[in-house]
């Protein structure tokens, strides 16, 4: 089951399992999923393509800091 927190405005979406960006995210959420490397954090655009960094990071915790900076980047 998808969590959703909001902050500043923005959306963070964290997935679980088999849920996809599609069903639960739109335009200008951030998403967090996990996969074999690690915890991505993931940005949707009007589309529902998604761009993320380069490397997933090693724990939920740090991907959720990361998401939460980038809402407050955003919300400026």
């Amino acid at each position: 089951m998808c969590t959703v927190i909001l902050h500043r405005g923005i959306r963070i979406v964290t997935l679980s399992g088999d849920e996809t960006v599609s069903e639960h995210c739109s335009d200008g959420d951030i998403v967090l999923v996990q996969d074999k490397h690690g915890w991505w954090t993931r940005f949707v655009g009007p589309d529902g393509h998604t761009d993320s960094y380069d490397t997933a990071f090693d724990s939920y915790d740090k991907a959720l800091w990361t998401a939460k900076a980038a809402a407050e980047f955003s919300a400026e």
